[in-house]
């Protein structure tokens, strides 16, 4: 026993007396040790170093150095060896706003402008408040009256004259305003004990998922109108919202369902054990976890719904990216189309990164405290 305990002693001492791990010297160490530590890696450092370079040097001529920022001249742009931006201001107006008419454009950039604005603002959490979800709620309202017309003087405009970035954005919030709750309530009726409930959620949630997204619009504009009367006709917008939304809540509802499922049992136990009925049950302490484990998840899903707005061009209506590609039909400057593009993927990188970036931020501000 004497011996055995020397023994751990000693390796007690030297694990103790073991030197500490040399520390890294900053970015310009752990480059040298990532790249240039042998030869073998120092050369193929260089050439990748020297291939960057020169790709780099030829992408930075092209798109900035030698480009055309403003003409109305499209021959210019012919001449010119690099990009031609012009196209974006030439265009702008066909690409933000699509068809509508052009002296009523003011409303749907206000529309935008009252989105951002509304979008940064909850970016703070210090503005956090009953009155950021009543801003919310008020939103979509004033949007629509402003999109549509009709009222305090505005001029009628139906939804086939919507388009551009208004449309890729009204679809978007209307699809996760109502898509989210949807999407809730499939995942608590598939957890359900009655059968008859259960059953409908699972069904509702396999079909849709076990259909591309092209199909379920192509439903929605075309067998949805069988179902009802020959008098009533159904809106194209209306019919691609529909099926946008049915879409986001199917898939959405499985990630909340992983999120109930990751709730420790205990939760469900001690909420039972203080008395509190199922309804809340659900709402005061199960989802509030639940849904805050699923947040990047979630948001996952809310940028993919965000993009998925590009589908409904097959029925007729103008996104950002059908009217972008409507704006490059002008024969004077279709050689040009891949700058608008560019353009228009420099938006939807904008608005996922910035999403992104956001349920990151919730995502560890919720975190906090939390001990499982």
């Amino acid at each position: 026993m004497i011996a055995a305990t020397v023994r751990s002693h000693v390796q007690i001492s030297a694990q103790v007396e073991r030197p500490s791990p040399l520390r890294s010297g900053g970015p310009i160490s752990r480059i040298k040790q990532g790249l240039f530590n042998n030869a073998h890696n120092t050369v193929l450092s260089i050439i990748a170093l020297i291939a960057l370079s020169y790709a780099g040097w030829h992408a930075l001529r092209w798109a900035i150095l030698d480009a055309v920022w403003y003409t109305h001249d499209a021959d210019l742009c012919k001449q010119a060896t690099g990009a031609c931006w012009a196209i974006v201001g030439e265009k702008y107006r066909l690409i933000l706003f699509g068809t509508f008419p052009y002296d009523e454009q003011w409303r749907p950039f206000l529309a935008i402008a009252l989105i951002m604005a509304l979008s940064i603002v909850s970016g703070f959490r210090r503005f956090w408040s009953r009155n950021l979800m009543i801003a919310w709620a008020a939103l979509l309202p004033t949007v629509l009256v402003l999109m549509l017309g009709g009222v305090f003087g505005l001029r009628p405009t139906g939804t086939h004259l919507w388009g551009g970035l208004p449309l890729t954005l009204i679809m978007a919030i209307v699809t996760v305003a109502f898509g989210l709750p949807g999407a809730i309530l499939l995942a608590l009726g598939r957890r359900s004990k009655l059968p008859a409930i259960k059953a409908l959620c699972i069904g509702i949630t396999e079909i849709t998922r076990g259909l591309p997204l092209l199909v379920v619009l192509f439903m929605a504009a075309i067998m949805l109108p069988l179902f009802l009367p020959t008098t009533f006709r159904i809106d194209k917008f209306v019919s691609a919202q529909i099926a946008m939304i049915i879409y986001f809540a199917a898939y959405a509802a499985e990630i909340v369902r992983g999120g109930l499922q990751a709730v420790p049992r205990g939760q469900y136990e001690a909420a039972e054990a203080a008395g509190l009925k199922y309804g809340q049950r659900m709402r005061r302490v199960i989802l509030p976890q639940g849904l805050r484990i699923v947040i990047p998840a979630l948001m996952n899903d809310i940028i993919r719904a965000f993009k998925n707005t590009t589908f409904v061009s097959i029925l007729g209506l103008y996104d950002i990216l059908g009217a972008t590609s409507a704006a490059t039909q002008d024969p004077q400057w279709v050689q040009f189309a891949p700058e608008a593009y560019l353009f228009v993927f420099a938006l939807y990188f904008v608005f996922c990164f910035s999403m992104s970036k956001y349920s990151e931020s919730l995502a560890r501000y919720l975190s906090q405290g939390r001990n499982y």
